[in-house]
């Protein structure tokens, strides 16, 4: 099982860990919601439970509880600027269906 995260994601998360001042990295994780089902959840995190799954990416620590990472195995997490929006996209092979506003998903 692995998380991994691309260069651009790993400097947008250093770059506020950075500015926050603390923070042992970021939770990545899923919850029921939205038209499809599930939706990520991406928060940072400042100490990890010890029921908790971490990886390290491009010197990023990724936090994931046990259940979430059934849902999340083999995810690459990406950030990405289309015109004037910005923001993390998630590359989850596992995903089935997306709603239409790329909210939610399903596996």
């Amino acid at each position: 099982m692995a998380i991994t995260m691309t260069s651009a994601a790993a400097n947008h998360v250093n770059r506020y860990l950075q500015s926050r001042g603390h923070g042992a990295g970021i939770r990545l994780g899923v919850r029921t919601s939205g038209c499809s089902g599930m939706a990520y959840v991406l928060e940072f995190v400042d100490a990890v439970q010890d029921e908790d799954q971490v990886f390290e990416a491009e010197g990023v620590k990724i936090v994931i509880d046990p259940k979430s990472l059934l849902y999340l195995d083999g995810t690459e997490l990406d950030f990405v600027k289309e015109g004037l929006n910005e923001g993390f996209k998630f590359n989850n092979p596992n995903v089935k269906n997306e709603c239409g506003c790329g909210e939610s998903f399903n596996i």
